[in-house]
């Protein structure tokens, strides 16, 4: 199998509902959020997509939705309070929070909204929160 990959940056505040440690307390991260993208072939140049796509469409998303904002789910018991504070720079998500959550979504919603025009499927989401700790999802 032939894969074509790109990460890209951002930074962005969350806190994990639930967490026993600092972890529960709003905070950030400056993310590297790598994508992995498949297709069934090859274009007629040899390629999975062009890296440009990845940007234009996956990459953008990011800018867009997620970066320099604060991810809070939705059934956090913060989230009437911080919206009278600072509405413009939430995004309310239908999960916690956490690395793993984020690359599911990434995988399973936004890529495939984000790919539909392309013959290829984003398979997998690799979320660093730091440079030694990350998360992976994969179909």
């Amino acid at each position: 199998m032939i894969l074509a990959e790109r990460y890209h940056d951002i930074s962005c505040g969350h806190r994990v509902v639930g967490h026993e440690g600092k972890c529960r307390f709003l905070h950030g991260h400056n993310y590297r959020i790598h994508f992995t993208i498949a297709a069934d072939q090859l274009d007629v140049i040899g390629r999975v997509v062009d890296f440009s796509v990845i940007k234009t469409t996956l990459c953008a998303w990011l800018e867009e939705h997620f970066d320099h904002k604060f991810l809070i789910w939705e059934k956090d018991e913060l989230l009437p309070q911080l919206q009278e504070v600072t509405r413009d720079s939430l995004v309310v998500v239908p999960f916690n929070p956490t690395a793993e959550n984020m690359a599911k979504y990434l995988v399973e919603r936004i890529g495939p909204q984000q790919l539909k025009d392309y013959p290829v499927r984003l398979i997998s989401c690799k979320v660093e929160e730091t440079a030694k700790c990350s998360a992976t999802y994969s179909l």
